[in-house]
């Protein structure tokens, strides 16, 4: 991968992280940039899940693709929004 597919790799999880933030239910109480973590690696796992699965490389955009990215930021917020709602309780006390 080239220093150029890295970073419009980052912008794109970017992009994924803020969807994914805002599928996934519920109110998350995390850093933005915690978000923004989250967006880039789901753009990485979803990418390897879809070339996996053999629907990563189609004619035009790569709908499946980006939808599995969405999933994953998804399910990755609420990972982290779970993780930091507990750390906070505890400092809270």
């Amino acid at each position: 991968m080239e220093i150029s597919g890295i970073i419009s790799a980052i912008v794109v999880g970017l992009v994924i992280g803020a969807l994914g933030r805002l599928v996934a239910p519920g109110k998350q109480k995390i850093a933005i940039w915690l978000t923004l973590l989250v967006g880039i690696v789901a753009a990485f796992v979803g990418t390897a899940i879809a070339r996996g699965l053999g629907y990563a490389d189609t004619d035009g955009w790569d709908w499946l693709e980006l939808i599995t990215q969405v999933v994953v930021a998804a399910v990755g917020v609420s990972l982290a929004a779970g993780i930091a709602g507990k750390d906070r309780k505890r400092v809270e006390r």
